[in-house]
């Protein structure tokens, strides 16, 4: 099929600008790193696992302890195009930010076709009630949360971004920063490649959790990172969001970060010194 498919590319290639398992096919072995990095955290570091935040059985998180109390709290939301990865796998990180005095928070989620990308971000926000109403409890301050998020991850903190709190009884600044990494911000994109059969958007459920159309209420610093290896599709997205938040008025910075694909942006936290560790740690203050 040779006509233009969409954003100026053929059908064709619409797979390898947007479906990350297409274009870094050795995505299997930077998973199973990352998973045997991760499994070692968490046998390893001071740890609350599998503390329930909802109902369902996914609706857990993974608590790491800052080396002192009362810093800020991260909290990572997981990609996977939001029908796979596991907290369990994504939390390699850790060490890089309770070393530093941040608590390290984990967001497990339900996954598609068995929920919905709506399911998906009203969960992600409950989870983030939850941290703000039970965190001091675990050494972390409910005044400092900062939220970071790759792939889906990075659509999911846009959606957090764009909640009004204050109908839960909520601060309507309860995110302090944000970071957005390789995100899933084209939901229209999405039902036009193969994740579709597994995600089952509707015209609907796009329009309702499409970033575009649901801009950030917080005013709090915005970090959008993207890796500079991704394809010019998937980068052009990062690079629309960011100018999206900045015609805002939005406190925003865009960074790529040099010679990272889709899945090794999140790793550069592994690096205390990495340009994506440092904003990270900036932002909280540490």
């Amino acid at each position: 099929m040779s006509e233009v498919g969409y954003k100026g590319f053929r059908q064709d290639e619409l797979e390898y600008q947007y479906n990350p398992r297409v274009s870094v096919p050795e995505y299997p072995e930077l998973s199973k790193a990352r998973a045997a990095q991760a499994r070692k955290v968490r046998e390893s570091a001071k740890s609350w696992l599998d503390v329930p935040y909802g109902k369902s059985p996914r609706e857990k998180l993974d608590i790491y302890a800052a080396d002192r109390p009362g810093g800020p709290v991260f909290v990572y939301l997981h990609g996977g195009y939001w029908r796979g990865g596991s907290k369990e796998d994504n939390c390699n990180f850790a060490p890089t930010f309770t070393a530093r005095g941040a608590t390290v928070v984990i967001v497990e989620y339900d996954l598609c076709p068995q929920v919905t990308v709506s399911d998906i971000v009203g969960e992600t926000r409950s989870a983030v009630a939850w941290i703000y109403h039970n965190i001091a409890r675990y050494g972390g301050d409910p005044g400092k949360i900062y939220l970071a998020g790759a792939s889906a991850g990075g659509h999911l903190t846009a959606m957090a971004l764009a909640h009004d709190w204050e109908k839960q009884d909520l601060p309507r600044d309860i995110i302090k920063g944000a970071l957005a990494m390789s995100g899933v911000y084209d939901l229209d994109m999405v039902m036009r490649i193969s994740v579709q059969e597994e995600v089952r958007l509707t015209p609907e459920i796009a329009q309702e959790n499409n970033p575009f159309l649901h801009p950030p209420l917080a005013r709090c610093p915005i970090l959008v990172a993207v890796g500079g290896a991704e394809p010019k599709g998937w980068q052009q997205m990062s690079e629309d969001y960011f100018n999206y938040c900045k015609g805002r008025g939005l406190s925003v910075e865009y960074l790529v970060v040099p010679g990272a694909n889709h899945y090794t942006v999140p790793e550069q936290f592994l690096d205390a010194s990495s340009p994506l560790t440092v904003a990270a740690l900036k932002q909280m203050r540490l």
